[in-house]
């Protein structure tokens, strides 16, 4: 397995691994699928920022990716990003996301950022393992933050300090 840096030519495989997060589980809030023009569009804008946008590639298949933005607006908050893991779901539970995350976390050191969150689905206590696990601690729990399929979900916040 190795993690590059997305280029355009993964925006399809982008979609095919985000879409079916997006369109069944409770993993994420948002309801709007990604289309592969507005992934090319995301990466065009990670690159001018300098954020991160990377993939996990094993032989030709994508087994996930990950990336970082701003947390909040403003220049107070320049040195902390919130980020996301994406996996297919063979490639869970299988050092990927750990991968993508020492990754992401280079990245940030290297442009001085000092602080990552990570906003949960209280519905997915697999990925609030997963962030304990690799040094992120729960600081807030945002009760009812987002509604899908019928359901008001609660976002728990994790940050680590770098």
């Amino acid at each position: 397995m190795i993690i590059r840096p997305a280029t355009a030519t993964d925006a399809d495989g982008i979609c095919a691994i985000w879409n079916p997060i997006i369109r069944d589980t409770l993993i994420t809030f948002t309801t709007d699928e990604k289309t592969p023009e507005g992934i090319t569009a995301l990466l065009d804008t990670n690159r001018q920022n300098n954020w991160p946008f990377l993939v996990a590639e094993h032989g030709a298949d994508l087994l996930g990716f990950a990336s970082y933005g701003p947390f909040r607006s403003g220049p107070g908050y320049a040195y902390t990003m919130e980020h996301s893991i994406n996996l297919t779901p063979a490639a869970r539970g299988k050092g990927t996301g750990r991968k993508l995350m020492t990754a992401l976390e280079d990245h940030a050191k290297a442009a001085q950022i000092h602080s990552l969150f990570a906003g949960v689905s209280a519905a997915n206590p697999a990925a609030i393992r997963f962030h304990s696990a690799c040094g992120f601690v729960a600081v807030a729990t945002l009760p009812e933050a987002g509604y899908k399929f019928g359901k008001w979900l609660d976002l728990v916040l994790l940050q680590k300090l770098l």
